[in-house]
């Protein structure tokens, strides 16, 4: 039986914070956040004032805060929690973790170190809590250009320098920024007339990245704009009835790598016309992606530089004249 009434063991506190006993070790080491007391002078034994100390230092290190400013403010935490609460239950499931993220983030915003470590420590909760804080203080698009993408590509980085490590942490970073997408879409401006043309959202065939294509289509949604999202890797002839079937005012089409942008369907779709004789239209084409770079946009398409670029170019159909078209 671990002996609770001096407090508990470095490891029982590991456990119930999700991290390593060397992470719970190295912050006393290095911001002198340890035990009030130690168990014959050398063991440390964690009481719940500490305890919630170290959980203050989890909740802030995951919001951005850097480790050394963290432990200060966590030290005050202690020095306020009253020292008769019982003691912590070691078998405490794990809810917040460590505030490294040891990936290569660079100057960015606070929030996306968070994100980061939040990501690193798969706390899919907290991942979760700071995607909805950034998305309702900064909006979608600097949330997602500022926040979400830096965060994504050092991860990816990490990913392609460390042998396949970290695939499980671009996974879940992915699905949470996906989902945190999904519902800043539903927060939609006025609703579209019932006659308005859509636009149509689809990767090309064996494209399988979604994410920057979800952002453009929360985004639309914001401004009540009516969106169709067919999502990875759409065959061509999928397209090519869907555009005729919608009559869509434009049509974007993601492509990430050179390897998969399908110069054939842009050109099909972009003199693909429809409507009543004498009144005929072409929708707009956005060929959206870095794999579209390189070559000269085809008569009826534009390529948006990046995700502001696009919201403007398919706002303007449904109100100010577009710009940018080449033909």
């Amino acid at each position: 039986m671990p002996d609770t009434a001096h407090g508990i063991t470095t490891g029982a506190v590991a456990r119930r914070l999700g991290v390593s006993p060397t992470t719970v070790r190295s912050w006393d080491q290095r911001y002198g956040i340890g035990p009030a007391v130690r168990a014959d002078g050398r063991h440390r034994r964690w009481s719940p004032a500490d305890v919630a100390m170290l959980e203050e230092m989890c909740r802030l290190t995951a919001s951005g805060v850097p480790p050394a400013e963290a432990a200060r403010a966590a030290q005050r935490v202690r020095r306020a929690r009253p020292a008769a609460e019982p003691p912590v239950a070691p078998g405490e499931t794990a809810r917040r973790a460590g505030p490294g993220s040891g990936l290569p983030l660079g100057d960015v915003r606070q929030e996306c170190r968070g994100l980061a470590r939040a990501a690193v420590r798969l706390d899919g909760p907290g991942m979760e809590r700071l995607l909805q804080e950034v998305l309702a203080e900064h909006g979608l698009v600097t949330a997602w250009e500022e926040i979400m993408v830096p965060t994504l590509h050092a991860v990816g980085r990490k990913w392609e320098s460390s042998g396949d490590r970290y695939v499980e942490v671009e996974h879940l970073l992915s699905w949470h920024i996906s989902t945190a997408l999904r519902r800043g879409g539903t927060v939609a401006g006025p609703a579209p007339a019932p006659s308005a043309a859509p636009v149509l959202l689809a990767c090309v065939p064996a494209e399988q990245h979604t994410l920057p294509l979800e952002a453009l289509a929360a985004a639309l949604a914001e401004q009540g704009l009516p969106t169709r999202m067919f999502g990875a890797a759409v065959p061509a002839e999928a397209v090519d009835a869907a555009v005729r079937r919608s009559g869509p005012a434009a049509v974007v089409l993601w492509s990430q790598a050179r390897s998969t942008a399908h110069h054939a369907l842009a050109r099909h779709v972009a003199r693909t016309e429809f409507g009543v004789r004498g009144a005929r239209t072409a929708p707009l084409v956005l060929l959206a992606g870095p794999g579209w770079r390189g070559r000269t946009p085809a008569p009826g398409t534009v390529c948006p530089t990046g995700l502001r670029e696009a919201i403007g170019l398919i706002s303007g159909l449904y109100g100010e004249p577009r710009e940018g078209v080449e033909g």
